[in-house]
């Protein structure tokens, strides 16, 4: 059976759909970093206070977020072992570990002074706890200031404080510049895509966000189970509402491209593929809150210049 869309995304739907509590989007902040190599050291997570006693010498990451954002902070050489999502950036240790399934004892395994996840299923968090393993749970940014946050807080718990801050000011300065440069995004309406069932995402989500900050708005917001933050839509309701940009986050997962979606019964004329404002992104740079935020929007920036476009 084929992936229908993004991991990361998916794993957040399925958390909604069970009706799971939202964690705190403060969850994962801290305050101002210690200096490097200064442990131990004690970070907030959604679970209480959790304290590193050295710096971590063998990391293992159980969300590929988490893992893009140890190798951008230069952690990349204690990371012992990933799970078998994370794929980037190339080279990453992937093994057939599971964030969604996670094993304790496979866990363990690879001898982890620091598990980083992204939600606490099947009680890994307190399996691990009793065998004296640290767990730092970082789950789905709500905004990009939440990535900003666990970024830093992956500084501070791994002892790349510096780089991290460093890492988080670059974001800023090109995220400042890519919505500083873009068209004014007013008047311009959205339809994101996650998979080929018609799957979206609302303004509430953190890909909505993005949006959001373009000014841009999202034709999801009034659908039906836009509460949830990822409706399924219709191919009637989206003809309906016409978008002026569509962005396609399902290329890898279901084969979907600007052309596939120009040869969907009535969806020729709309005005996002009339004008040619049909983006395609990687799955995985749209579904993730980590560096790669930029990418998607560099992406997002270039859609509305098309979709300004007569």
């Amino acid at each position: 059976m084929r992936k229908r869309f993004s991991s990361s995304i998916s794993a957040a739907v399925l958390v909604v759909l069970a009706a799971c509590g939202q964690s705190d989007p403060g969850a994962g902040s801290t305050s101002t970093p210690p200096s490097v190599a200064s442990f131990p050291v004690t970070v907030e997570a959604p679970g209480g206070p959790l304290t590193i006693e050295e710096q971590p010498a063998a990391i293992v990451s159980l969300s590929p977020t988490a893992t893009e954002m140890l190798f951008a902070i230069g952690a990349g050489e204690q990371v012992e072992a990933v799970d078998d999502q994370s794929d980037f950036p190339q080279g990453v240790p992937t093994t057939d570990l599971s964030g969604f399934e996670p094993n304790i004892e496979a866990i363990v395994s690879y001898g982890p002074d620091l598990v980083v996840l992204a939600n606490d299923i099947g009680g890994v968090v307190k399996g691990l706890d009793k065998l004296g393993v640290p767990v730092l749970v970082q789950p789905a940014a709500a905004t990009i200031d939440d990535t900003y946050a666990q970024i830093e807080q992956l500084g501070v718990v791994t002892g790349h404080s510096d780089e991290a801050i460093a890492a988080v000011a670059g974001m800023r300065s090109e995220v400042e510049q890519i919505v500083a440069s873009a068209p004014d995004g007013a008047g311009t309406t959205v339809y994101h895509e996650l998979d080929d069932t018609y799957y979206s995402v609302t303004s509430d989500t953190f890909i909505g966000q993005v949006y959001a900050m373009f000014g841009v708005e999202n034709i999801a917001d009034e659908a039906k189970g836009a509460g949830s933050g990822y409706p399924q839509l219709s191919s009637e309701y989206i003809v309906d509402r016409d978008p002026s940009l569509i962005v396609l986050a399902d290329g890898q997962c279901c084969g979907q491209s600007a052309v596939t979606v120009s040869e969907r019964p009535g969806w020729g004329d709309l005005t996002a593929v009339t004008l040619g404002s049909v983006i395609e992104v990687n799955d995985d740079v749209a579904s993730r809150w980590g560096p790669r935020v930029v990418d998607l929007m560099r992406a997002v920036a270039e859609g509305l210049q098309e979709a300004g476009t007569p």
